[in-house]
């Protein structure tokens, strides 16, 4: 089994900054691309930002120059910078992850964690 432990989140003012982190566990043979979803209430879960093995990032255009998605491949973890924050980021935060768990195409599966929330005062 695989799981995705999310941490990080909290209450913080406009302006403020907040990081979160999400590590990996379990049977693990390759991370494909880790990344960080938000759903905000009365809204659809939306792509935040995803990081590839490699270190190829994309960003949603909300958070372009504001956020930064980093990974440490050794620890199966990403993290989440998130700088100048705004009322408008508040949403639950969940961590998501393409992993095989062996060589083989089958057991390869996208996971999800349990979400964090992160809430910003304005």
């Amino acid at each position: 089994q695989v799981h995705l432990v999310e941490s990080g989140g909290g209450l913080v003012q406009a302006g403020g900054s907040l990081r979160l982190s999400c590590a990996a566990s379990g049977r693990i043979f390759r991370i494909i691309t880790m990344g960080w979803y938000r759903q905000a209430p009365g809204k659809q879960r939306e792509l935040v930002a995803v990081i590839t093995s490699g270190g190829s990032t994309n960003y949603a255009d909300s958070v372009k120059g504001r956020f930064t998605i980093s990974r440490d491949n050794a620890a199966n973890t990403v993290y989440l910078q998130m700088n100048s924050l705004k009322p408008e980021d508040t949403a639950v935060y969940y961590c998501n992850a393409d992993i095989w768990r062996t060589y083989l195409a089958s057991d390869r599966q996208e996971y999800w964690g349990q979400g964090t929330q992160v809430a910003v005062s304005s």
